[in-house]
């Protein structure tokens, strides 16, 4: 069987530790994955701030798009899930590299096992605030709004912001949030993964076996009740990970541990 790979929350662009090595680490990450390779599922916000214009694309990614471009054409089928500092992907990625594009989390199916699969955000934390922000990133009409702008305001104002919320999310948290946030981050995935894989068998529909998410920035594996596990990716800022299958087993992997920094 084919390996699987799923990574999320690479955040290229970010103004923020060391840019310009963390491309170069994630663009010789796919560069290197093993000849059985058969897929890699990147589960969101890979690019801290995307935007496509008609004919503008974000600059600073050139080793990454080489790197999809080539694991494309070598028969690699590589999904990019929109996350929501990505999620403005239009037909780029698709049209000169070809990625597959998913707008919405997805169930899929992989060696004969069940994926429930996405970027994370509105699932676990859809609070109202994030609700109306998420609906003002999906709209169509701000959206063109936007394109409206000359690309160099746009991209200064979409790096900006993202540094700005990133930089006051780090400053904040110490050793106690983080694992308060870490605990109210499972219980919250549990609840949530329960209460699917219920609505699942009201329907009839063939169960997830595995859940695997993105965005929370919390490296996460959790068993349901009833057999099911749900596994949230860590960030490639703080905690480089990624999640291996091999048709039977998920493992999870760490580049920190892989590269001897820990």
């Amino acid at each position: 069987m084919k390996l699987t790979y799923f990574i999320a929350d690479v955040h290229l662009g970010l103004d923020y530790l060391n840019p310009i090595a963390r491309e170069k680490k994630f663009a010789s990450f796919l560069e290197n994955l093993p000849s059985d390779t058969g897929r890699v599922y990147l589960l969101g916000d890979i690019f801290d701030f995307w935007y496509e214009y008609k004919d503008v694309i974000p600059r600073k990614f050139t080793r990454t798009l080489g790197a999809l471009a080539h694991l494309c054409d070598k028969g690699v089928d590589v999904h990019f899930f929109c996350g929501n500092h990505d999620v403005w992907t239009y037909n780029y990625l698709q049209k000169e590299i070809g990625v597959i594009v998913h707008k919405a989390p997805a169930i899929v199916a992989i060696d004969g096992h069940n994926f429930f699969l996405g970027h994370g955000d509105a699932l676990l934390d859809n609070n109202r605030s994030y609700r109306c922000l998420r609906w003002i990133f999906h709209n169509r009409f701000i959206q063109l709004c936007f394109s409206a702008l000359h690309p160099r305001w746009a991209f200064l104002l979409g790096h900006s912001w993202s540094r700005h919320n990133r930089l006051t999310r780090y400053n904040t948290e110490d050793e106690a949030s983080i694992k308060a946030n870490k605990e109210k981050l499972e219980k919250a995935s549990v609840v949530w993964a329960a209460d699917f894989i219920q609505k699942q068998a009201t329907a009839g529909q063939s169960m997830v076996e595995h859940f695997i998410l993105g965005h929370y920035h919390i490296p996460l594996s959790i068993k349901i009740e009833g057999g099911a596990d749900l596994s949230i990716l860590g960030d490639w800022l703080y905690n480089p990970d990624y999640i291996v299958f091999d048709g039977v087993s998920l493992e999870r992997k760490s580049l920190l541990i892989e590269q001897g920094e820990v």
